[in-house]
């Protein structure tokens, strides 16, 4: 029987390096024993059957190694966004002024809440860290939308979908949790005023701040983990304008069990649980107001919480109806242009709420632009 020694050289080289304990083991039985005669015939025509079989053996391991490097290469998906073929430029130019109008504002309550004395209240306090949430709410998308928009269908790896979904889920966890820390605020401050200041003191700001803070980025890390640990096969295709979850499941060809009841547990925490604290403490902030003998007090007391009850309806209206009303095909597209709305015009619309219907902002931003004027 021939067998070329090239050949058989590869074949000792995977018994060497590849597999040197469990193969040989294999081999030991099957030799000559070492207390027979020696026949040089015998111990060739051995050798030479169980190179081959090693030869064979090596081809099925490079074959699974190629397929299983196949497999596991980092996909690509691409994001079709808004697909239109006229009017991109001009659609480009407006998502472009509302991206810097969302910036501009935002920054500005960050300066004036900083630079202001008179600003420096836990109220304040909690709205600049709402800023701050939009600013990084919005540039983890608008920047990318952006692109798509002028220039078509972008591609993007996976790893950078996981990453720009778990800043979209980590971003929307801390300011559903800093909404519902104002309220809190809210509430100490019309139906316990005399306890507010010992209550809501500089420490208590300082770490309600920082556990909406961890908790967006601890709770929204659970599911980017369980994403990444998903198989991407067929289609690659992503009808959004952004890395999603429910687009993301779709296109897995792994079992997404686990993911979706880990979304629908930590719903509660971020989502339920809130929007029922902000209801009761809103119901009672309400009763305390009508329950004010004069017009007078009531029209103040009412103008100080009136600004968070907008946004909040706002924001939780749009989150409610995109993410808990069922998939249907025809309302895609519709959910579409809300997610739309939900990213780029309630963190525009925010700043000009809190800046027009309250006068302490309108001054500090006034201030602040002598302030610049005079640089």
């Amino acid at each position: 029987m021939f067998i070329s020694w090239t050949r058989c050289w590869k074949a000792v080289q995977y018994v060497l390096y590849v597999c040197p304990g469990s193969l040989m083991m294999e081999i030991k039985p099957a030799l000559p024993s070492l207390n027979s005669v020696y026949d040089p015939d015998e111990w060739s025509q051995h050798i030479k059957l169980h190179l081959m079989d090693l030869l064979s053996r090596s081809n099925l391991k490079n074959n699974m190694v190629t397929r299983f490097e196949n497999q596991t290469t980092m996909h690509e998906f691409l994001l079709l966004a808004f697909n239109i073929k006229s009017g991109r430029v001009l659609l480009f130019s407006f998502l472009l002024l509302v991206y810097l109008v969302t910036l501009i504002g935002n920054l500005l309550i960050i300066a004036a809440t900083y630079f202001d004395v008179n600003l420096h209240s836990p109220m304040y306090y909690f709205l600049s860290n709402l800023s701050l949430s939009e600013i990084v709410f919005t540039t983890n998308i608008m920047p990318n939308l952006l692109n798509t928009t002028l220039h078509g269908e972008r591609m993007m790896s996976q790893g950078s979908c996981i990453v720009q979904y778990y800043m979209f889920s980590s971003s929307t966890t801390a300011e559903c949790l800093l909404l519902t820390v104002m309220s809190y605020d809210r509430y100490l401050a019309i139906c316990n005023p005399f306890h507010y200041s010992s209550m809501m003191t500089l420490w208590i700001c300082l770490q309600l701040v920082l556990w909406s803070w961890i908790a967006g980025f601890m709770l929204s890390i659970i599911e980017a983990l369980l994403l990444s640990q998903m198989s991407y096969c067929g289609s690659t295709v992503i009808d959004h304008f952004f890395c999603d979850l429910v687009p993301l499941m779709q296109l897995s060809c792994s079992d997404t069990y686990a993911i979706e009841m880990t979304d629908f547990v930590l719903s509660f925490p971020i989502l339920v649980c809130p929007i029922i604290f902000i209801i009761v403490s809103y119901a009672k902030i309400i009763s305390t107001i009508l329950r004010i003998p004069s017009v007078t007090g009531r029209k103040k007391a009412f103008s100080t919480c009136s600004s968070h009850l907008i946004v909040v309806c706002t924001y939780y209206g749009t989150c409610i109806f995109i993410y808990m009303t069922p998939a249907m095909e025809d309302s895609f597209t519709l959910k579409k242009v809300l997610s739309l709305l939900y990213i780029m015009v309630t963190p525009l619309i925010n700043p000009f709420i809190y800046s027009l219907r309250n006068k302490d902002i309108s001054m500090s931003f006034i201030k602040l632009s002598k302030r610049l004027k005079g640089l």
